[in-house]
């Protein structure tokens, strides 16, 4: 009964026209919002998604690093347990440092000394604009570095007869001695564009002699970089019972955790933002209550005679203004979806400039979004509405006014 009244006050012809004009804007400002987080929501879901994809294929599943230190000792029996651990698909010893790379200029790059089953953990090798994944060997190291390094260092990948140099740190040498870097030749064999973060940051080279340059034993590595299937409890703990103590187990999101929280937070804080669109909408929504009560003083005096409780008449009312944002939030849930679909489908807007990895802004539409714009506006319109209903409770109406 209380929704059969509020549908035909919704329908019904008002003797003054500001009515309708200022509750078609409330209802088009609730699309309008709907939409706006729908849409939003949706594209930064996919930036979040396309990031993690470059990212999960660079980092791998699960990363083995020094609790205390910068490398860690792998016994025999390591070895051989970490061969037999449920669920592994690849794994890759690593050795990582800085060093000093010349050619017709000069760049700090991260050097990443890895085995030639790295591939199977990093897929690095579909990256490859130039040249090929060719680590060398521990005598004639080849280098596969970022575009933004190839760049930086004047090195022409192509020209494989152009040597560069690189410089490390000596370990044995100290601030008296003029020795105090370690030089040696590589080929360059490829350079790998991926995200702006790796091209400026990263080279790979051979892992023999990384070791060999930093003067490191055999058995001694920076990490040990895995791809595992199964859950992730499970694997954590069977490398951390391999390895004990003297390691730290890392997923993904534990190598990117800073990435991860600033997206996120970059998410909410959006949303937060375009959330204040409902709430201006829903002032024109409570001003659009406020004069639709002032246009039916006489039929809630009627209501009241024939005994309506002050409960009811609230409650009509507040359905009123339910109804207004349920039909604007339907609108702009409709709209927001479908313009997701033909940027989805279509890629008709696009970004601006040429050097990120698309063209266009992604979007990946998710449920939950749907959920929580819903629920986000269902709050708000119902705050509104029951600020406006609770004023006319507490109101007396009369049929006739001298």
């Amino acid at each position: 009964m209380n929704l059969l009244f509020a549908w035909r006050y919704f329908r019904s012809k008002k003797s003054t026209n500001a009515i309708n004009i200022i509750a078609g804007i409330s209802v088009a400002a609730i699309a309008v919002g709907t939409a706006s987080l729908i849409i939003i929501l949706s594209v930064f879901n996919g930036f979040e998604s396309l990031v993690k994809g470059l990212y999960g294929d660079f980092y791998p599943a699960y990363k083995v690093v020094p609790a205390s230190g910068k490398t860690l000792a792998v016994t025999a029996r390591q070895q051989a347990a970490l061969g037999q651990v449920k669920g592994l698909q690849a794994y890759s010893y690593v050795v990582e440092e800085k060093a000093l790379l010349t050619g017709a200029y000069q760049t700090i790059v991260t050097l990443k000394g890895v085995q030639e089953s790295y591939t199977k953990v990093n897929p690095i090798q579909q990256y490859i604009r130039r040249g090929s994944f060719n680590l060398g060997n521990d005598t004639i190291p080849g280098i596969v570095m970022g575009g933004g390094i190839e760049n930086a260092a004047g090195i022409n990948t192509e020209k494989v007869f152009e040597a560069a140099t690189l410089y490390f740190p000596n370990t044995n040498s100290n601030l008296l001695q003029s020795d105090g870097l370690n030089a040696f030749s590589v080929i360059p064999t490829g350079a790998f564009i991926v995200q702006q973060d790796f091209d400026n940051t990263y080279a790979f080279t051979h892992l023999r002699f990384m070791q060999y340059m930093l003067g490191l034993p055999a058995n001694t590595y920076s990490a040990i970089e895995i791809n595992a299937q199964g859950k992730e409890s499970d694997i954590i703990q069977q490398l951390q019972s391999i390895f004990g103590s003297q390691v730290r187990i890392q997923n993904r999101y534990q190598q990117n955790a800073s990435l991860y929280s600033v997206m996120q937070l970059e998410k909410w804080v959006i949303y937060g933002i375009l959330s204040l669109i409902l709430v201006v909408a829903a002032f024109n929504m409570i001003g659009a209550l406020s004069m639709l009560i002032l246009e039916k003083q006489k039929d809630i005096a009627v209501l009241r005679a024939l005994g309506a409780t002050p409960g009811r008449i609230k409650r009509i009312f507040l359905l009123e203004g339910l109804l207004l944002s349920a039909i604007g939030a339907g609108l702009g849930i409709v709209l927001g979806g479908i313009i997701c679909w033909l940027q989805e489908s279509f890629h008709l807007i696009k970004l601006g400039g040429t050097t990120f990895i698309i063209d266009y802004y992604p979007v990946q539409v998710q449920w939950t979004d749907f959920i929580l714009v819903t629920a986000t506006v269902a709050s708000i319109a119902f705050t509104a509405a029951w600020v406006t209903a609770q004023k006319i409770s507490a109101q007396t109406f009369q049929l006739r006014t001298t």
